[in-house]
């Protein structure tokens, strides 16, 4: 009997269980999310080297093959054809190299240099030509010049001086400084340099104020004097008498003193294009220079014509403000005198006047007057 009742407890107990453990689990329903936009993707730029910005960052310097010379520095070339020479320009090089006791002349022009120091010319006492031009240099150390005592010329011109170098050997026959920043020539800087015959300062910086009267004085033997494109006023005291060329173009030059010219016993060439020069700061005679070929005066504010010397040949007076030329006036002789003798006939073979209130033809009594005339521009 109670085996009877245990079966039947556990037929019902499996009837119970059988439909739970047969029964699937229903899938759940997805939850819904709001769509929100995808972010973009974002591309990193790929870095790259920046271009060189000069004068900053300089491109490496250009080393050469191993020269013949052992002393031959790697960023210069030492030509077997000339042993005295020594090739750097064009190296992109900071600094100079040792200089050999071998070279006389040094060519270090179109480089990167910004300093001139004493340690490279050490052993340097044959050098006689230095070019520097086209560099970054802005201070040339006075001891250089102790090193190079027999220095003839120095060019140095498209840099970055602010004044004439201090120490310039007596030696010196020709100095190239244009296109720096020279706004002051320190008191005695030319004082030794009597050996001097080229001076060339143009497109600088330098007033009237910079140029004293003794400033030149001691350049006996100078030629030719340079001070084209600065920003002068007056013309420049104390100019040596010897002197054959003056260039003063592009100042602000607008008188002359009269007696200016006095006492020059060479001068052949004067250049005053694109100054502020009118009638009034023209004396009557001051061109009146027997030595005096060449004379060039456009770009001014000139009325008429000024008087000249009979041996004058080249007169330049285009882009001003002439309205008439007189022959009769600007005549060295009267038409009247007797001009047989052919080497008093006044010698000007070139005149130009274009760029003037001038109409063509030319004056008959300009022709007469100057019978030598082979061009006249008008």
């Amino acid at each position: 009997m109670k085996a009877g009742v245990g079966l039947f407890s556990a037929l019902a107990l499996l009837l119970l269980v059988g439909p739970v453990l047969t029964q699937r689990p229903r899938p759940r329903r997805p939850t819904k999310r709001p769509l929100t936009p995808k972010k973009p993707s974002v591309i990193k730029p790929v870095i790259t080297q920046p271009e060189p910005q000069e004068p900053t960052d300089f491109p490496p310097v250009i080393l050469g093959p191993p020269s013949m010379y052992p002393d031959c520095p790697r960023e210069c070339f030492c030509s077997p054809s000339y042993p005295n020479s020594l090739n750097c320009e064009n190296r992109n090089i900071r600094t100079i190299p040792v200089i050999p006791l071998r070279a006389h002349y040094l060519y270090l022009q179109n480089n990167y240099i910004s300093e001139v120091t004493a340690e490279s010319f050490l052993n340097a006492t044959e050098v006689r030509w230095v070019n520097l031009a086209n560099n970054r240099i802005h201070r040339i150390d006075k001891q250089v010049f102790e090193k190079i005592p027999s220095l003839l010329y120095l060019y140095a011109q498209r840099n970055q001086l602010n004044e004439v170098p201090a120490g310039l050997p007596s030696s010196l026959e020709q100095l190239s400084l244009s296109r720096n920043r020279i706004s002051k020539i320190p008191t005695g800087a030319f004082n030794k340099l009597g050996n001097l015959t080229l001076l060339d300062l143009y497109h600088n910086q330098l007033s009237d104020g910079d140029l004293g009267k003794n400033t030149f004085k001691d350049l006996k033997s100078l030629m030719q004097l340079n001070l084209a494109h600065n920003t002068l006023r007056k013309m420049p005291p104390g100019v040596p008498s010897n002197l054959i060329q003056l260039f003063l173009d592009k100042n602000r030059i607008d008188d002359i003193p009269k007696d200016y010219f006095d006492g020059f016993t060479h001068l052949a060439f004067v250049r005053l294009n694109f100054n502020e020069l009118s009638d009034k700061g023209v004396p009557k005679a001051v061109f009146n220079v027997s030595t005096l070929l060449d004379l060039q005066l456009a770009h001014n504010q000139l009325t008429m014509v000024p008087l000249f010397n009979s041996h004058l040949e080249h007169l330049h007076l285009n882009h001003n403000s002439i309205e008439s030329i007189n022959g009769t006036q600007i005549c060295p002789f009267t038409l009247q005198s007797d001009l047989s003798d052919n080497s008093l006939v006044p010698r000007l073979r070139y005149l130009r006047l274009d760029g003037n209130h001038l109409a063509p033809p030319v004056p008959h009594d300009v022709i007469m007057c100057f019978r030598h005339l082979h061009s006249i521009v008008i």
